[in-house]
């Protein structure tokens, strides 16, 4: 079978109206209109902590979403309190990221992505998705109208092994029988095509180009030529 291996953020959607700062901003906003907090003060905050932000430390003994976002909690609360607000506001504001963030209706697609996968799947590839994400990716898909065309799905938030760690990709491929093609498709150089590279996929970069990159297509429709010469 032929096989494409597909990354979520960036690749195949986006958050609309910004990820993690822009959603403790959105709370803020909420709680009051006139919050004068700017997403450049919440940013500094936000660079270090998730689960991506250190591949090498896998997490497996994770089993279920409420344990997940906690591990998240302290990132939030710090977050919270180093903009100004009192500890017990910034512990109640920090339980509402879980909330906000993977709401459905904040997710949009990229244009160019039901057509291509449409194109792609009536050409005879099966679509996988191996993402670093939350819990609830998969609820994100389904109100997407994107589970449609995707056979599986590989969440980190569930195997607790995130991008680019090679059990991430490993993991993939011990699912998969009869492997005649199979690429990686991602926006991400080192994440997605690097981490995939490490166990013989090929990948193919879009949206940002990258000189790192052998392959690359800056509309999803510019892989279907890469994918049929090689």
């Amino acid at each position: 079978m032929k096989y494409l291996i597909w990354d979520f953020d960036g690749t195949l959607a986006y958050r609309q109206g910004g990820m993690w700062s822009a959603t403790l901003l959105e709370i803020l906003h909420q709680e009051d209109p006139a919050c004068p907090i700017s997403l450049d003060q919440l940013r500094p905050f936000l660079q270090t902590g998730f689960p991506w932000h250190h591949p090498d430390c896998p997490h497996p003994e994770i089993q279920s979403a409420g344990q997940w976002w906690n591990a998240l909690d302290d990132i939030f609360e710090k977050a919270f309190l180093g903009v100004g607000l009192d500890a017990v506001q910034a512990k109640s504001m920090a339980k509402k990221v879980r909330l906000v963030y993977p709401n459905p209706t904040a997710w949009r697609l990229f244009e160019d992505v039901l057509p291509t996968l449409e194109q792609l799947s009536a050409q005879g590839w099966t679509h996988l998705i191996l993402s670093n994400h939350v819990p609830e990716l998969r609820q994100i898909i389904r109100c997407l109208a994107l589970d449609q065309y995707i056979a599986r799905v590989f969440n980190s938030a569930d195997t607790g092994y995130e991008k680019p760690h090679r059990q991430a990709f490993l993991t993939v491929l011990a699912s998969l029988k009869e492997i005649e093609q199979i690429w990686m498709i991602g926006d991400n150089p080192e994440v997605d095509l690097a981490g995939a590279e490490s166990v013989g996929i090929p990948g193919i970069l879009v949206r940002k180009a990258h000189a790192q990159a052998r392959y690359y297509g800056e509309t999803l429709q510019q892989i279907i030529p890469i994918i049929d010469l090689i």
